[in-house]
C-alpha cells in the first residue's frame, strides 16, 4: 500500500492535471458500481453504459472543472489557513448550486434526455441533491482546506466523493 501510495504522490507531481483527473474519473465509476450493486442490487441487470458514462463524465467535465476551481480558489484567496473559511463559503454557496445543476444536466444528456427531460430532472433533483451536499460537504471542505496540502485536497474530495457518487449515481437514475 506504501508503494501505491508514493507512486500516486509521484504521478501527482509530474503530471497533476492528468493524475487528477483520472482519479476522479475512476473514482465517480466506483461510486457508480457501487451504487448498481449495492444499493440497486443490479448484479444480474449491470449497466456497463451508465458506469462508462460516470467515467466519461468525470473525464471530460468533473475533474477538469474540480481542478480548476481549486486552483482558482487559491489565487483568489490565498494559500493561507486564515482563508478555509472563504473558500468554504465560495466551495458551498457559488460552486455547489452551479456544479449540481450542471452535473444533473450532463448526466441526463447523456442518457440522451431531451431539453425538456433534463429541465424537469433539475426540477425534480436538485433540491434533495444540494440539500444532502449542505449536510457533508461543508465539513469536509473546512477540514480539508485547514488541515491537507493543496496538491492532495482533490484526492479527499475524490475519497469522500465515492459515498457522493454512489449517492448522486443513484439520484441521476431514478425517474
Amino acid at each position: 500500500m506504501a508503494a501505491l501510495w508514493r507512486t500516486y504522490l509521484r504521478l501527482l507531481e509530474k503530471h497533476p492535471w492528468k493524475t487528477q483527473v483520472t482519479s476522479t474519473a475512476t473514482l465517480m465509476s466506483i461510486g457508480d458500481v457501487v451504487s448498481q450493486v449495492c444499493i440497486e442490487s443490479k448484479e444480474k441487470n449491470y449497466d456497463v453504459t451508465r458506469t462508462a458514462r460516470f467515467f466519461l463524465f468525470g473525464t471530460c467535465y468533473v475533474g477538469p472543472v474540480l481542478r480548476t476551481w481549486y486552483l482558482t480558489m487559491e489565487r483568489i484567496f490565498g494559500a493561507s489557513k486564515n482563508r478555509a473559511l472563504f473558500k468554504v463559503m465560495a466551495d458551498q454557496g457559488c460552486f455547489a448550486p452551479m456544479f449540481l445543476t450542471s452535473f444533473i444536466a450532463g448526466m441526463e444528456f447523456l442518457r440522451g434526455g431531451k431539453l425538456a427531460e433534463i429541465k424537469n430532472k433539475i426540477k425534480q433533483d436538485f433540491v434533495p441533491i444540494l440539500m444532502t451536499n449542505y449536510k457533508i460537504w461543508p465539513a469536509v471542505q473546512i477540514c480539508n482546506f485547514y488541515f491537507v496540502p493543496f496538491q492532495l485536497r482533490i484526492l479527499v474530495v475524490n475519497v469522500t466523493a465515492l459515498g457522493w457518487n454512489t449517492y448522486l449515481s443513484w439520484m441521476s437514475e431514478q425517474n
